[in-house]
């Protein structure tokens, strides 16, 4: 895939850039405890930053299956993303997605899923008890502030009210048990890699999606997709990207409309489940660009300004919201957390999430690129601005792996520019990077 200059220098490019993030990984690990650092891991100061977890070694229900899908992967997965047929590879891709990350979860035993929908600084606790959604909206914004005597759980107080009402939803309609809830979330999670292969195709990019394939599903970002809310959001996410794509695209004027539409209420509705989603905006430029045109800006904007207008009317004004936010953030762990280190450590988080060798990817995505490389290249870089914009503002410095999830499909597509060479053993360190977090720390997402 990698085209614009030798195959020779895009592996120089990818050594050097898989170096310094090996580099950053392990200072992000190892200066801490070698120096006595306090930077606030965890409230009980026994986390190992960078991660929001702790060593404990095991082997669990999942670990034999995870291994088999990793080990297949890597020996079959680019051969067979090649040969197939387009509709083939997203099924394979889908069922492949959920057993991977099921299986990763499953090495912590039931709890592995379970856990996360059982804490009470969760969502489904807290939707449990909403009886009367109006009223939720309508005094949401007063419960932020750690002051307030009735004020939200961590993660609820985090976000806008779409996050929680996602759990509202599914606590309605009978799915709000904890293995039920965490199983749907890992189905609306498995659905990224073909939400972000729908888009590439949309964009006209075959070769280089199906090169993509095996890196978006055996992501080491299965760790913490499996089950943190944040899946859900990358998921409505990637979605909102490929109906961007596929208005961008489309060749007639009421599919534009109707995909720009789809797009807008998809990234709107992202917008009102985290604060940090607005910059998912960077992405959509670039699919925009890609595709040159922009007669679905418009159409999506004001699609996503319905929501975000629709949320106001009932109660919860996101540009009121945010500022009280700020001051929750700052009266909590942001406070405590030394930007000296988490400036670059929150980076050391992203490559234990997205893997090591995204800096690889990334160092041969930012070279000159024609083609599909291109498209590619752009989208890969666009995720990155994103990154980089979240980590500069300090908005990110109280948070950890769970949050770049909704940026690392698009991280992961730089990938599949790498050199053939490269790809194979490639893709071995990136599922060893999620077969060792899974069964080497206790990720508390």
């Amino acid at each position: 895939m990698t085209e614009g200059g030798t195959t020779a220098r895009a592996g120089r490019r990818a050594a050097i850039g898989l170096s310094v993030a090996a580099l950053v990984l392990l200072a992000s690990f190892v200066v801490p405890p070698l120096t006595g650092w306090d930077v606030d891991a965890r409230s009980d100061m026994l986390g190992v930053p960078p991660t929001h977890g702790f060593w404990q070694a095991k082997v669990g229900l999942g670990t034999v299956p995870a291994l088999l899908v990793a080990g297949l992967g890597v020996w079959r997965a680019e051969a067979w993303a090649l040969a197939w047929s387009w509709r083939r590879l997203l099924l394979t891709a889908y069922v492949v997605g959920l057993v991977w990350l099921v299986s990763l979860a499953l090495v912590d035993g039931s709890a592995g899923l379970t856990r996360v929908m059982t804490n009470d600084t969760e969502y489904l606790v807290t939707a449990r008890t909403v009886g009367d959604v109006p009223a939720l909206l309508a005094g949401y914004v007063e419960r932020i502030p750690k002051a307030h005597p009735d004020n939200w759980p961590i993660h609820v107080a985090g976000h806008p009210p779409g996050a929680l009402l996602f759990f509202v939803g599914l606590v309605a309609i009978g799915l709000g048990g904890d293995l039920a809830a965490a199983l749907v979330v890992c189905a609306v999670a498995a659905s990224i890699p073909v939400a972000t292969l729908v888009a590439l195709r949309a964009l006209g990019v075959d070769r280089g999606a199906r090169l993509a394939a095996p890196f978006l599903v055996l992501t080491p970002a299965a760790v913490f997709l499996a089950v943190s809310a944040d899946a859900v959001f990358a998921a409505l996410g990637a979605w909102g990207l490929a109906a961007l794509a596929a208005s961008a695209t489309s060749p007639s004027r009421g599919r534009l409309i109707g995909w720009g539409v789809v797009a807008g209420l998809l990234l709107g509705w992202c917008v009102m489940s985290s604060f940090g989603l607005p910059l998912l905006g960077l992405p959509a430029l670039a699919v925009l660009l890609l595709a040159r045109s922009w007669w679905p800006l418009p159409v999506a904007a004001g699609a996503a300004l319905v929501v975000v207008l629709g949320f106001a009317v009932l109660g919860f004004a996101w540009w009121e919201a945010y500022p009280v936010l700020v001051e929750r953030y700052w009266d909590g762990i942001a406070a405590t957390r030394p930007a000296t280190y988490w400036m670059w450590g929150n980076l050391g988080a992203l490559l234990v999430s997205g893997g090591p060798l995204l800096g690889a990817g990334l160092a041969v995505a930012a070279r000159r690129h024609v083609g599909e490389a291109r498209t590619l290249a752009v989208l890969a870089l666009a995720g990155a601005a994103a990154v980089a914009a979240a980590d500069l503002s300090r908005m990110s410095k109280a948070e950890v792996e769970r949050i770049w999830l909704p940026f690392v499909p698009w991280l992961t597509l730089s990938l599949a520019l790498l050199p053939g060479g490269w790809r194979r053993w490639g893709l071995g360190l990136q599922v060893l990077t999620a077969l060792v977090v899974q069964h080497l720390l206790y990720t508390t997402w």
